[in-house]
């Protein structure tokens, strides 16, 4: 059902933190304004990856995914319609708003909202990076992964996988913690879910560059800039990206990665590891709890 992750939309007081954190630190490009008051970061020719409207909390307020097409997005309506989801088309606006073709959204039994859609405005060799960069890993891989909080498996991995058509890469299970990861494309995994029993939320987004020394050179900018580290530089034990985390304005975590694993689905074999980490990824000064989580108040129509 799903090619990619497409777009993610947050709420945000400090929403125009945005302006100068993603340009100057991460390397994205700060959009054309719109009307709405809204930021919007491009990581490569999309119009946006990522968008921040002004908001009283910090929240999720939406995952984009695209869709190879009208037949794809038909067949996805009526998967979902089948598993009892309420499926909403979109109007105008919101088509003039994501810059797309065809876009209709539903809400998952955990209450996040999805945005399915296809043919996004393209605008090719338009990207121009906010500082001196090799550029992200985007294309079909979509703009990278997120990490939600669960409140079960049972409850969000199925609807996921059995409606959602997502497969899974592995899982990690540290002291009890368990980390389920799913893949909709060669990508290790676009999302992933730490199981949280009772709660909902959203805990980082991982962006992916094209060099190493791209994340060396954040990494140093994100320390003479003072920003919370909440992991320092390591690699990962399932998906073998080297990165770094770091707290952002908006009360979840950003991961910032190079040189990610491919899967392979006609070979891949899902295994469990211990260890989140090969090396690195020690815990920073900073621990600071995240702030999009909530409790978990039932199945959601």
């Amino acid at each position: 059902m799903i090619d990619s992750l497409s777009y993610i939309g947050f709420t945000s007081p400090k929403a125009d933190e945005w302006r100068t954190f993603g340009p100057d630190l991460l390397g994205m490009e700060l959009a054309t304004d719109g009307t709405d008051g809204a930021v919007r970061l491009r990581m490569d020719d999309a119009p946006f990856r990522l968008v921040f409207h002004p908001g009283e909390h910090n929240d999720l307020a939406y995952l984009g995914w695209a869709v190879g097409g009208p037949v794809h997005l038909q067949s996805a309506i009526a998967t979902l319609t089948a598993a009892g989801v309420d499926v909403h088309h979109s109007d105008d606006a919101l088509l003039a708003e994501r810059e797309v073709v065809e876009l209709v959204w539903f809400v998952d039994p955990v209450g996040i909202r999805h945005e399915l859609s296809w043919g996004r405005s393209m605008r090719p060799a338009s990207f121009r990076p906010g500082r001196p960069m090799s550029g992200f890993v985007t294309g079909d891989g979509g703009l990278g992964h997120v990490v939600l909080f669960a409140p079960s498996f049972d409850l969000s991995e199925r609807f996921y996988t059995d409606v959602m058509g997502f497969k899974l890469s592995d899982q990690v299970n540290m002291n009890g913690i368990i980390i389920r990861f799913l893949h909709c494309n060669p990508r290790h995994h676009s999302l992933a879910m730490v199981m949280i029993p009772g709660m909902v939320g959203f805990h980082h987004i991982m962006v992916e560059v094209a060099s190493m020394d791209d994340v060396g050179n954040a990494f140093d900018l994100m320390k003479k800039a003072n920003v919370p580290v909440a992991m320092g530089i390591g690699r990962h034990s399932n998906d073998l990206m080297t990165s770094f985390y770091v707290h952002t304005p908006s009360g979840f975590e950003l991961e910032y990665g190079y040189g990610g694993l491919l899967v392979d689905d006609a070979t891949w074999k899902a295994q469990s590891f211990n260890e989140i980490s090969i090396w690195g990824h020690h815990r920073g000064d900073a621990q600071i709890p995240p702030d999009i989580m909530r409790p978990f108040e039932g199945a959601q129509s």
